[in-house]
């Protein structure tokens, strides 16, 4: 029998504070005011006056689900070269719409340890470059340009060594490269549905921080000769330089208190353009099932929490929707329910080529599913116990590929029991367990390795039923194949 919990964010006075659910403080200037870049002002005098800009600092943060002990990697070393911005979502690599907002690094490159010490606030490093008055606007498109290891050289204090410019360093201390790819040249492109927001809106008379937070543990990929590629998967936010965060406490619905062993996986989640919320970071709750996400910047977002205890026993995705940066949780509960299920199926990718033929592309699985009442469609983050490498994958030859395409196998641990969810602006008293099964929607994204850019026809692809027609049902201790996602013209 289901235990229901009082203590929730929605349930609590504390809601209606400031720091409660639906009390954020927004990072919004005084006026209001924004400025378009490409539109500084009307002349006077036929003279046109200097462009209003804001002062912007830089971040960096990871909340490392999969740091040692919890997965294989101890340190990832990327070295920044640059960072630029433009206001067109559209903009190709070298347009000149882009502005540098790293003047001066390309000469020195900037190593950050990814999996490192974080300070108080939740940033890696405390700044990247130099604060730079940036012109006012809404920019919608950011690259980020890695230093190739030909540059190895030209890194200060560089910890991959004198042959590598970033590099990965697994729990055994032992070095590896790590692949960049177009990173190198194009950049990282971070287009505006993985930006806080849809877009970075910089106002007069703010400082903003911009915070670019990586997924490590979802961005490298174990290629088929045993070398390592980065495939980045990076959120960008405007936080307050003094950081920002939201808490809460995961407990089992059956006794109220944290789960008795075993790991707990909490993901911050916002909704992309097309209604689907997406993971924008997720950290490990302590033992006594507290979580910390930080930094988070302004903007709605909601928590999914799932977990395994130590009898592996896993636990239904615990939902709370619509908190924003600076809002207590409260108290999340999961409820029990017996072993995991097992989400498999296969994505296979052919170039453009008549006839077409095999191509390498660099891939990533996620599980959806639709919660029932309110329309909510959540990423469910993969149980503890799976790898981290199995959301995050190259196709390759196989047998098991279908004619002419190179393919990859994933295969996603997950809860079997329905989700328990609150609306944090419903003021409810408790959370209200789903009464449906939970079926699953497969989903993938195809990605230039390297780039963060769409490599093929479809940018994704998803399944939503059994090879056979029927619903992706996961039941305790089996496995469910979904129908193959097929990406096609892949360059």
């Amino acid at each position: 029998m289901r235990t229901t919990l009082l203590p929730t964010c929605a349930a609590l006075l504390l809601c209606v504070l400031s720091f409660g659910c639906g009390g954020g403080v927004p990072l919004t200037s005084a006026t209001g005011t924004t400025t378009n870049v490409n539109n500084p002002g009307n002349t006077t005098n036929n003279t046109v006056p200097p462009t209003p800009t804001a002062s912007v600092s830089l971040m960096l943060s990871d909340s490392a689900a999969c740091k040692a002990p919890n997965g294989p990697m101890a340190h990832v070393y990327l070295s920044i070269a640059d960072i630029k911005a433009s206001i067109s979502a559209t903009a190709p690599a070298n347009d000149p719409s882009f502005v540098d907002i790293t003047p001066g690094l390309s000469g020195q490159p900037r190593q950050v340890d990814l999996m490192g010490k974080a300070d108080s606030k939740c940033f890696l490093a405390s700044s990247i470059g130099t604060a730079l008055q940036l012109a006012l606007g809404n920019y919608q498109q950011i690259r980020i340009i890695l230093a190739p290891d030909t540059a190895a050289s030209s890194v200060s204090q560089n910890a991959c060594g004198a042959s590598y410019a970033n590099c990965i360093v697994l729990s055994d201390n032992s070095l590896h490269d790590l692949q960049v790819g177009a990173a190198a040249t194009n950049g990282v492109e971070i287009p505006a549905n993985q930006i806080a927001n849809g877009g970075l809106t910089i106002n007069a008379g703010e400082q903003p921080a911009i915070d670019f937070n990586f997924d490590i543990c979802s961005s490298i990929v174990l290629t088929s000769d045993g070398g390592y590629e980065f495939k980045p998967v990076v959120h960008v936010g405007l936080v307050s330089s003094s950081g920002g965060n939201i808490t809460g406490t995961i407990v089992s619905s059956a006794t109220g208190v944290a789960l008795n062993g075993g790991t707990v996986v909490v993901a911050l989640e916002q909704k992309d353009t097309s209604g689907i919320d997406r993971v924008l970071m997720r950290t490990v709750a302590s033992t006594d099932g507290s979580f910390v996400l930080c930094p988070v910047p302004q903007g709605t977002y909601d928590i999914v929490a799932v977990g395994v205890d130590g009898a592996n026993v896993a636990y239904s995705a615990g939902v709370e929707t619509g908190i924003q940066s600076g809002q207590i949780a409260g108290e999340i509960p999961l409820v029990p329910g017996s072993s995991q299920g097992t989400l498999q199926g296969l994505m296979s990718t052919q170039n453009a080529a008549l006839p077409p033929a095999a191509t390498v592309g660099a891939m990533q699985a996620d599980a959806l599913q639709k919660i029932g009442g309110n329309g909510v469609t959540i990423t469910v983050p993969l149980l503890p116990t799976q790898s981290p490498y199995n959301e995050a994958m190259l196709t390759a030859s196989a047998q098991n590929c279908p004619a002419g395409t190179d393919c990859a196998s994933y295969s996603m641990l997950l809860p079997t029991t329905t989700p328990n969810v609150l609306a944090c602006s419903s003021q409810t008293t408790s959370f209200s367990q789903q009464g449906t099964p939970p079926d699953y929607i497969a989903e993938s994204f195809a990605q230039n390795a390297g780039s963060g850019s769409q490599d093929c026809t479809s940018s994704n692809l998803r399944a939503t039923t059994t090879p056979s027609g029927g619903n992706l049902a996961l039941n305790p201790g089996s496995n469910t194949a979904a129908a193959n996602m097929t990406y096609t013209q892949c360059k």
